[in-house]
């Protein structure tokens, strides 16, 4: 009789397996040795449950042959203790039994077997049952490989992503969404987002918001919104109109964009100071207005998605809304409303309306959303990007002293001491608006950007006299009513049409001062001017014309005519504590 625990080896075939052999019994384990051994195979022997553990664990066979039935530790309790110690490795175990019953029989499988053999052995059942196992092992083996080499490539995968994230977080960075009158929820399914929320203040007051939702999920989805971030804020920051940004953002899309990916979104021009909302939406769901915390309002979308159409057939068509003070203004993508629940019906429209309706209180209907998508699906996980924004209708003066904070975060920029002149000429006049250019330039000043707002609204009046009354000639008195506001604006686009001479002409001169600075801005047009001595007793301000010069009055350090009146000059005095 072999020593316990040595290993009898005989001529290897095309694989040796190393099985271990646990029997009390001396002759059913030497003839299972015998067996074993012939089919080429590296046989170990233990005579207890506790020998077959201290085997394993110090011999690490490929395969087990256990008795159920052994002294001090019987073969249920080695079978667990050694599947612990096994792990995630396969290690077929073969209970030897001479039980008959099932129940006995399933207490083997129970135990953590994987098969039974019973007594009296059949040496070619052992055989298949350890040719079978041996497969099974291999099997097991190469899944194992294969899945740690996804587990590799995932892990190294996840990682570039997470860089990635960091420099596509820096360019599609969120502007001001983080503003007190703004709320919202981006919860993607992956590390990237295919929505997208941007935020910028305008130039001249209030705020553009963008939701966009691009096909896909994941990486795929959210390459466009790049360009599409640095498109928007690039030309927010100038002051172009949202209908410029939406124009600029599809050409864009249309060209880099393969065909069947597009944006679905909801860009919004919020100004303060009118109380109003305009809005452009396409392939996204119904947008809601919230007012008084009772009436509910929606609105469709009427437009194809950004980036499907080209050229002439985009259209930048908006929807023009009034909103009181505490209205709130609400978008989201069909991420929201396509959710589940286990009877696979959709939350849909109609879940947001039951919320609407649940609703006492207009500053918890954002949380009270969230909470009933979760509640519907049973918290289970989602299966698209959710992304829902809330906007509040305030006053300007409210957001101030935030658009300050952000503002003066940057305060080195461009040079401090300069002058310009910037001739505009017909053509240019009929087809170009310079005011974004001249406001982007001036927002390089160090330290003028926080007055962005008052610099725009000056360049804006300044401008718009110059060309309308001093170029092309309209009388502003036709403005005093609304059926002459209408006409002023159909002579306005005619004569502009026709012009053929005349310019506007722009000098800009900054000086820094102590803790500030002085710029002055001369707008000279060609046009016969006027006897600006009348203008010392004040200006019309009733009906829709005159508010103009007043506004800049009271904004600026002094505002005075030049020449025959066909120049005027303001001075703009700022400070760093302003």
């Amino acid at each position: 009789m072999e020593s316990n625990l040595k290993p009898i080896s005989s001529e290897p075939e095309e694989e040796i397996l190393r099985i271990l052999i646990a029997d009390d019994n001396d002759s059913d384990r030497l003839i299972l040795q015998t067996i074993v051994r012939k089919e080429g195979h590296t046989v170990y022997t233990a005579c207890d449950g506790q020998e077959a553990i201290d085997a394993f664990k110090k011999l690490s066979p490929d395969l087990i042959l256990l008795d159920a039935l052994m002294p001090n530790v019987d073969g249920f309790q080695a079978a667990r203790e050694i599947r612990e110690l096994a792990g995630e490795n396969l290690v077929p175990i073969i209970f030897l039994t001479s039980l008959k019953d099932a129940a006995s029989l399933a207490d083997c499988l129970d135990a953590g077997g994987h098969d039974f053999l019973s007594k009296p052995y059949n040496r070619i059942i052992l055989k298949a049952k350890i040719q079978a196992f041996a497969r099974m092992r291999r099997l097991h083996e190469t899944v194992q490989a294969q899945r740690d080499e996804i587990v590799k490539h995932n892990d190294h995968l996840v990682h570039e992503q997470q860089l990635a994230k960091v420099v596509f977080d820096n360019i599609a960075h969120s502007g001001c969404v983080d503003a007190p009158n703004i709320k919202y929820l981006l919860s993607p399914m992956a590390v990237f987002n295919g929505d997208l929320v941007l935020a910028a203040r305008k130039p001249s007051g209030g705020m553009y918001v963008f939701l966009g939702d691009f096909t896909g999920h994941g990486l795929p989805a959210a390459i466009g919104a790049m360009p599409v971030s640095e498109i928007f804020y690039g030309m927010a920051n100038k002051g172009f109109s949202l209908q410029d940004i939406l124009q600029e953002i599809n050409t864009k899309l249309k060209r880099i964009l393969p065909v069947g990916v597009f944006c679905c979104a909801c860009l919004v021009d919020f100004s303060f100071r009118n109380e109003t909302a305009e809005f452009w939406l396409g392939g996204l769901p119904d947008v809601f207005v919230y007012r008084d915390g009772s009436a509910i309002e929606h609105f469709a979308s009427q437009h194809l998605p950004l980036g499907v159409l080209a050229g002439d057939k985009f259209s930048t068509e908006t929807r023009l809304i009034p909103m009181a003070r505490d209205d709130r203004f609400y978008m989201w993508s069909d991420g929201i409303l396509e959710e589940v629940n286990e009877k696979e019906e959709m939350f849909g429209e109609d879940g947001v309306l039951k919320v609407f309706d649940r609703n006492s209180d207009p500053r918890l209907f954002f949380g009270e959303l969230i909470a009933a998508v979760a509640e519907y699906t049973n918290h289970a996980e989602q299966d698209d990007d959710h992304t829902i924004v809330e906007a509040i209708m305030v006053a300007e003066e409210e957001l101030g002293e935030y658009f300050s904070d952000q503002d003066s975060r940057s305060l080195i920029g461009g040079p401090p001491d300069w002058s310009l002149s910037y001739r505009l000429r017909p053509l240019t006049l009929k087809e170009f608006n310079p005011l974004p250019l001249l406001t982007h330039l001036l927002m390089e000043v160090p330290g003028l950007r926080p007055h962005s707002g008052k610099i725009y609204t000056i360049l804006a009046e300044l401008y718009s006299n110059a060309l309308e009354h001093g170029v092309l000639g309209l009388e502003s008195d036709l403005k005093s009513t609304p059926a002459g506001f209408a006409e002023y604006y159909l002579q306005r686009t005619s004569r502009l049409d026709g012009l053929a001479e005349g310019a506007v002409i722009f000098h800009l001169d900054h000086k820094p001062i102590e803790n500030g600075g002085r710029l002055t801005i001369q707008v000279e047009d060609t046009g016969p001017g006027f006897d600006h001595g009348e203008k010392d007793d004040g200006h019309k301000t009733a009906g829709y014309c005159g508010r103009g010069i007043p506004l800049i009055s009271s904004m600026c350090e002094s505002v005075r005519y030049l020449g025959n009146g066909n120049q005027v000059e303001v001075v703009f005095a700022w400070s760093f504590d302003s």
